[in-house]
């Protein structure tokens, strides 16, 4: 694309060449613009018609959209702009917007991006399920997903996510309160051979029924938070032990029907687990208390 002219607004030199003089899509575009944060580029798109033309044209290119490199707080009009001609992104991230983002302003980003891998919504709590279902329609090479705080996440929204999502690898529904045990048993059933990664955290609704599910049906499963699943118990871990041979984190905290004995096969896999051995727990209270530690082997 050859640049805009414009006055240059003085004289120049002989032989010098302006910045926009230099070939846009070859030069400015992957190895200038690519390394320019999203917040200078806003200000720079104000200097001229000529730099707001550059700006759009790499915004047209982008691959990677993160909202949080705008500021912590960006206005819907300006998200408008930002997203406004692209049409390549990879990863999209909108955490920022959770205050106001709808679906009338998600579903048309999503419908001009079918190649989305990578989508973060956490704490979105004004969409709804179509924007879910525009997602999982319309974005059929997604991969990791994130709807943590999201209250408006139900069972029948992740039914649909679980039909149209093959390539689903990571996802987090940390505090989705509405979804029971029911809900990821499906969920299981339907993409648990590509699952890899998933949290349930602060959900009181899940039990042992949905983790012993996830289990037998996840055999690629690395990390798996439970914190705060208050109904979850030594069964569910036990077999957990018994079917995810590749599972490398584990996150019990404040589960507190999951006992010891149910924990040490998996300690002995080395999987890394955010609860202490009740030894450990005793020793560090009596240095805490005493101000020494005794030699003792902590291992177990």
């Amino acid at each position: 694309m050859e640049p805009p002219t414009e006055p240059s607004g003085g004289e120049q030199e002989p032989g010098a060449v302006r910045f926009l003089d230099l070939p846009w899509e070859d030069v400015l575009l992957p190895h200038v613009l690519n390394r320019v944060p999203l917040r200078q580029l806003l200000r720079l798109q104000r200097v001229s018609r000529a730099f707001r033309s550059l700006v759009q044209l790499h915004l047209a290119g982008l691959r990677r959209f993160d909202a949080a490199q705008v500021g912590p707080q960006i206005p819907r009009a300006a998200l408008a702009r930002l997203l406004r001609d692209a049409e390549g992104l990879q990863e999209l991230a909108l955490a920022p917007c959770h205050e106001w983002l709808s679906d009338e302003d998600l579903v048309p980003v999503l419908a001009r991006n079918p190649q989305l891998r990578s989508v973060a919504l956490g704490g979105c709590g004004q969409l709804s399920r179509r924007a879910l279902g525009a997602l999982a329609e319309g974005c059929p090479r997604l991969q990791r997903l994130s709807l943590a705080h999201c209250d408006w996440v139900d069972g029948l929204a992740l039914r649909g996510l679980a039909d149209r999502c093959p390539a689903l690898e990571e996802l987090d529904l940390t505090a989705c309160r509405q979804l029971k045990d029911e809900a990821i048993v499906y969920l299981a059933q339907r993409r648990g051979a590509g699952l890899r990664s998933l949290s349930l955290a602060v959900n009181a609704n899940v039990g042992d029924a949905a983790v012993q599910e996830l289990a037998r049906n996840c055999p690629e499963l690395q990390h798996l938070d439970l914190t705060g699943c208050l109904r979850v118990g030594s069964d569910g871990v036990r077999t957990l032990a018994e079917y995810c041979p590749v599972l490398r984190s584990l996150r019990v905290r404040h589960c507190h029907h999951v006992a010891e004995s149910s924990l040490s096969r998996l300690r002995k896999r080395g999987v890394d687990i955010d609860v202490e051995p009740p030894l450990h727990q005793a020793l560090v209270l009596l240095q805490d208390m005493a101000g020494f530690a005794p030699f003792v082997n902590l291992q177990v």
